[in-house]
Parts: structure tokens; sequence; C-alpha cells
């Protein structure tokens, strides 16, 4: 990656309203300064895996790499918190890059809503009847019906989060594929997802949308009362994660995969 040539003179640092997330933000600017983030060579992110998300969201078109370091309760994307030797972390550090998927809903009246999510877009219910969810692959049907509270497409990056909650599979970090994983199905009963390339798009159509109603989630983005949700990976957009040497996302995922 190019970024191992630069000297990390100019970073950039956010973070998290929590109080130890911001103590460290003023302690970090006073001992290194802090630039605005578009004029960084990197952007150090003080929190927990949630900051670390609205920061690849923020600066999602810009290039720019991100540091995370773990000043919050949940810290699988983020680096161990140290003060000191900052740069040279920066400039030893193992650079994953990573694409988003891109989701556009439409609703019932045809509206399309447009987003990208970095770890997964998922569709669930809205109410207490289950969702009844037609999926195709490239255009063409592979489940003609599925009856569950909802359903998920995960990155290789989110695939350690949601997905695996839903019993989705671990997939490593530079695999070209996406999870396709069930929410709670009911029927078919014994259907436990697929592996798909990431160069498919998947459209999931909402069946009897106004007595089930659907919503679709990006991330964080969310549209209400959807009929059709289409996914593929957006190949264009390229997103720079940085991890201190042997703590990269490919052994994070390796290594979640055996804890118990």
């Amino acid at each position: 990656m190019p970024f191992h040539s630069k000297s990390f003179d100019k970073i950039a640092f956010v973070a998290s309203d929590v109080a130890e997330a911001q103590s460290a933000l003023q302690r970090l600017s006073h001992r290194y300064g802090n630039v605005k983030p578009r004029d960084a060579d990197a952007i150090v992110a003080l929190g927990g895996d949630g900051l670390m998300l609205q920061t690849l969201h923020r600066f999602m078109n810009d290039s720019i790499p991100i540091y995370g370091m773990n000043r919050g309760s949940i810290g699988f994307l983020m680096n161990e918190y140290r003060e000191e030797q900052l740069r040279e972390r920066l400039q030893a550090a193992e650079i994953s890059r990573i694409h988003p998927l891109s989701m556009i809903a439409f609703d019932r009246a045809g509206k399309a809503m447009k987003a990208l999510a970095i770890n997964e877009v998922s569709v669930f219910r809205e109410r207490f009847q289950a969702a009844k969810l037609q999926i195709a692959v490239d255009d063409k049907v592979r489940l003609g019906e599925l009856i569950c509270d909802g359903v998920l497409v995960a990155t290789p990056a989110g695939s350690t989060a949601y997905n695996l909650s839903a019993d989705g599979p671990i997939l490593p970090i530079s695999s070209p594929l996406l999870a396709l994983t069930p929410i709670s199905p009911f029927r078919p009963r014994r259907w436990r997802g697929a592996l798909l390339s990431n160069r498919v798009r998947i459209t999931i159509t909402v069946l009897e949308p106004d007595k089930r109603p659907v919503s679709a989630v990006a991330d964080q983005f969310e549209s209400r009362h959807v009929s059709r949700v289409e996914i593929e990976q957006a190949h264009a957009i390229d997103l720079f994660m940085m991890h201190d040497p042997g703590h990269d996302l490919d052994e994070r995922i390796i290594a979640e995969q055996f804890r118990f």
C-alpha cells in the first residue's frame, strides 16, 4: 500500500462522546497536533466499533486510512489504546482494503433510497407477523418464498458482527464472497443461507408488503415499508483500515472462529 511511504506527520483525531474518548482526544491532540481530517495522512478514531463505522462512513470517498484505538465498550475493529509512539505504529500498521455494500431500497410507491453499508444490509419484519420474502441472484429467483424475521447480506468485514449472531458464516477478509443469512427462518426451516460471489446482485422482494411490512437497514441507515431491496458490492469504493502487525482483520477473523 502507498500509505507506508508516509511519515504520518499530519494526524486527525476523532472521538466518540464518552468521557474516556474525549479525554484521550485532548491528550493526543496536545501531543501530536490535530489537523482537519481531509488534510491528514491518517485519521485516528478514538472509541468503539460504532465510532469506527461512523468514521468510515463519514470519509467514505476520501481514501484516507483510518486507525482505531479502543476507548469504547466493543473494539473488534480497534487497536489497543496507547499514547506512545503513535506515528511509529501508523508507519508499521497493516492495511486492509475493504469495499462497502450498495443498497437501493424501493418503497411501495416506487421511491428509491440509496445507502452504503460496511457491515451488512438487513431486511426486517416491522410488526408481529413474519416477513415473506423472495430472493433472486442476478435476476434468477433462487428462493421463491422465505418466511422469517428477516434476512441479511454481510461483507467479510461484517461477517463477525450481526451475521455471526444470526448463525451466519465467518468470511476471511480477502475472500470474494458475501454471506446471505436468514434471521429466524420459519419456512423453509432448514435453509441456513448461502455464500455468494461478491460480483452478484441480490434482489429481495417483499411478498404481501401491505400485510407484512418490512424495513431495510444499511448499517445505521433505515428505510421503512419497502417493497424491494437491491444489494451489491460497491467495488469502486475503497476503504482502508489500519491495524497493528499481528492484529489485522485477517488474524482477528481467524481467531474469532476458535473462540468458545
